[in-house]
């Protein structure tokens, strides 16, 4: 009987540590409900208990700016007079062609966004990713929290002008960020360019890990274009199977799909056993 007891208490005590083992990540910081890529909205999924799943870019500058677009969006972005960005605008407002000063007046938060009508309305501009860290640690620090991040590294569009230069470069300067501010044992690098988690892996494999991410179906197929095995496997969610979830565990890696956005999809694909999820709703978690 006393076994039995023990045995009973060990299960019990060890659910919450279990559950807490599943990955909610928040995209762009939840972009269903914050504007996205924003302080606001990283603070907000911190709230939440989520992992802040971001966008970085190069600035012409040369700084790490927090943005999933390549150019001043012509969906949710206003022009310093307060004017809406126009789609047909974007092709010259690229990023890599703005300064970080130039790029920090227009307002990223205050525009309805037509795809995402619950989003809360703000004053926000496109951060440095610096920045962003300084306000999360200093806002969890107050709630003592620490907070885990998910950093996509992306390249020009198209990716095949993407020099080896400018990987090199771009990887250095978001880990002398990441390794300053001492949150290494707490970041995932993602990216969907191989090139990309090859420079992460050979000079900070250890520090940080990695996350490849894919729109291809077949795992095989997909980790030949890497030299090593990443740490997680970032499928979209609709290509994910239960056979593609033990495929991926066989061989050592997590199972991190994106883009879901609604209950009924969340529990469908945590019952297939995948290790966590990206939303756009980290409330539905």
């Amino acid at each position: 009987m006393y076994k039995i007891i023990i045995t009973i208490c060990c299960i019990i005590t060890l659910q919450p540590a279990l559950a807490q083992q599943f990955d909610a990540q928040a995209h762009r910081g939840g972009r269903g409900m914050m504007p996205e890529n924003t302080i606001a909205a990283m603070k907000y999924a911190l709230d939440l208990g989520a992992t802040l799943e971001m966008d970085l870019y190069f600035s012409k500058d040369n700084k790490i700016i927090v943005s999933h677009d390549a150019y001043i969006s012509g969906i949710f972005a206003r022009h310093p007079d307060g004017r809406p960005v126009l789609k047909s605008e974007e092709a010259g407002l690229k990023l890599n062609q703005l300064t970080y000063d130039e790029i920090r007046k227009f307002d990223v938060g205050l525009r309805p966004h037509p795809e995402f009508p619950q989003q809360k309305k703000m004053a926000a501009v496109i951060p440095l990713l610096a920045e962003l860290i300084d306000s999360v640690e200093a806002y969890a620090a107050k709630k003592g929290v620490q907070p885990s991040y998910n950093i996509e590294a992306k390249v020009p569009s198209p990716a095949s002008t993407a020099t080896s230069e400018f990987r090199e470069q771009f990887i250095k300067a978001t880990m002398e960020i990441i390794r300053n501010k001492k949150i290494q044992s707490r970041v995932m690098i993602q990216s969907f360019d191989p090139g990309m988690l090859e420079i992460v892996h050979r000079d900070y494999a250890g520090e940080v890990k990695t996350s490849f991410l894919t729109a291809r179906n077949d795992v095989e197929t997909n980790l030949r274009r890497l030299t090593f095995v990443p740490d997680l496997y970032s499928p979209y969610y609709k290509l994910v199977t239960a056979e593609m979830v033990e495929a991926c565990h066989q061989k050592g890696m997590k199972v991190l799909p994106w883009t879901v956005n609604t209950k009924e999809e969340i529990n469908k694909l945590k019952s297939i056993g995948v290790d966590g999820i990206i939303s756009d709703y980290p409330h539905l978690f």
